[in-house]
């Protein structure tokens, strides 16, 4: 057996048999609930009744107890699921602070694509408005390359007759 976690001085503890699966009998008691409630719960629970066996398994006390436990996966929803109120004041702080954990893993899950999408439309509008000044800035210097192949072309077209005809002409300051 592993120890996964302590709760009120109390070891909680994985039995690996094939399957990590976990005692419940030890959680109620390190969170002052009654076993038997939730017992009850996990059998008319439509989903943990079908994961719930027994395990023998070392109590505190070092000695082999069969225990009622569930697989290490189902554990966590099972303790989202209890009412912070009914467990011991030294443990109710660490229960909602759990419990206010798993709200925001479930957030978080459920928001994921969400979130990628704003994050997508955000880069791609960033990225559109370079490609557009890009754009923008190419169609001037495209006009900018024609008037200047059009200057070159004009300036080749120069003909000796052109040239001298050019020179020829009297310029006067006056």
């Amino acid at each position: 057996m592993k120890t996964v976690a302590r709760v009120n001085n109390v070891d909680i503890q994985i039995i690996e048999n094939g399957e990590k699966r976990v005692a419940v009998k030890p959680i109620c008691q390190a969170l002052g609930i009654a076993f038997e409630p939730q017992f009850t719960r996990l059998k008319t629970d439509p989903i943990l009744s079908s994961v719930i066996t027994t395990n023998v398994t070392t109590g505190a006390d070092g000695k082999q107890y069969e225990m009622v436990t569930l697989p290490l996966k189902f554990v966590f929803g099972w303790l989202f699921r209890i009412d912070s109120r009914n467990v011991k004041e030294e443990a109710r702080e660490a229960v909602m602070r759990y419990q206010l954990l798993c709200y925001d893993a479930l957030y978080n899950y459920f928001t994921r694509h969400e979130e990628y999408l704003e994050y997508r439309k955000r880069v791609i509008d960033e990225q559109l408005a370079v490609y557009d000044a890009a754009r923008a800035d190419f169609r001037q210097a495209k006009e900018q390359v024609n008037e200047a192949r059009a200057e070159l072309d004009r300036r080749r077209a120069i003909t000796e007759e052109d040239y001298f005809a050019g020179k020829a002409q009297l310029k006067l300051d006056l």
